[in-house]
């Protein structure tokens, strides 16, 4: 699989404990947000412990792509118009970023599972 996702949170941190249902992505083409990124730190960090965290930086840092204020505005939009979903910051986020970028949004968070534009994977 050579597709172009943006990787939630979610996603990442399923991959990283290899879980197979993950395992078909793994050769995917990864779009992450700062925020999905930060995400990940701080997870990892509860997980593993710092020094597995910041490998995990580094190894996902040179996927991060920018974000505008428009992706922004429309994020939150989306955000508080699903506030009873109480989905995340950096979830909105990734997920306007892979509809403007005309990609899907590979999840496994039961609050995007029937969404358009999102690879549900659990």
């Amino acid at each position: 699989m050579t597709d172009y996702y943006v990787f939630d949170t979610y996603a990442l941190i399923e991959i990283i404990k290899g879980n197979e249902n993950y395992l078909p992505y793994t050769n995917s083409r990864i779009v992450i947000t700062s925020f999905i990124l930060a995400e990940l730190c701080y997870l990892s960090i509860r997980l593993y412990g710092n020094k597995k965290a910041y490998e995990y930086v580094d190894k996902y840092s040179g996927f991060v792509k920018g974000i505008n204020k428009e992706i922004i505005k429309d994020a939150m939009n989306f955000r508080y118009t699903n506030i009873k979903k109480k989905m995340s910051i950096a979830d909105c986020i990734g997920y306007i970023l892979a509809k403007k970028l005309s990609i899907k949004f590979l999840t496994g968070d039961k609050e995007f599972k029937n969404l358009p534009n999102v690879e549900f994977v659990k």
